[in-house]
């Protein structure tokens, strides 16, 4: 198990727009259709990694909470299908059911759209506000496969907490760790 760190993209980036197939529902979708009305949360994760496996009922239960309070939520798989076939976009498709995602789970294909926000993990969080701008990046919260520390998506909450009281958000941005995203040859 690969435990690769988020990049950390500089706070204050303008979220790179595209337009990608959602695995569930077929239809292409782009970042502006999806933009929540006060911010919006892109994760890069993906089928079988254990480190997304590990908090995916909480990504869930995140994204069921703050949708109501004007945040969208927008995973991607960026993934080397041809090398990583339980990744492409028929699994997805199954997995999104399986786990009731309720984001849409887009297939990034090319891989541009990864690139273009310096993914370099699974899970990969980024936290935009209305704007677009970027207000946080990194980990979930502390908790990684067989640590021992429980998910609660503590550092997440807090930043999307921050962002719907239009405060800053002072506590230190840690990357998250996670497989490293399966890049075409």
């Amino acid at each position: 198990m690969a435990r690769t760190p988020s990049n950390m993209l500089p706070l204050g980036t303008i979220a790179p727009p595209f337009k990608l197939p959602d695995t569930v529902s077929g239809s292409l979708m782009s970042l502006e259709s999806l933009k929540g009305k006060h911010g919006t949360v892109i994760m890069f994760i993906c089928n079988h990694c254990p480190f997304v496996i590990h908090v995916n009922k909480e990504l869930v239960a995140i994204a069921n909470s703050y949708t109501k309070k004007g945040i969208r939520f927008i995973a991607i798989s960026s993934n080397d299908v041809n090398h990583y076939p339980q990744d492409g976009p028929d699994k997805m498709k199954q997995h999104a059911i399986a786990e009731g995602y309720p984001f849409p789970y887009l297939y990034d294909e090319s891989q541009e759209v990864a690139k273009a926000y310096d993914a370099a993990c699974t899970p990969d969080l980024y936290v935009f506000d209305a704007n677009l701008k970027l207000r946080y990046r990194g980990q979930l919260d502390a908790s990684r496969p067989g640590n021992g520390i429980p998910v609660t998506g503590s550092d997440l909450r807090h930043a999307l907490d921050c962002l719907l009281k239009g405060e800053a958000n002072t506590r230190p941005q840690k990357p998250s760790i996670g497989c490293n995203i399966k890049w075409k040859p």
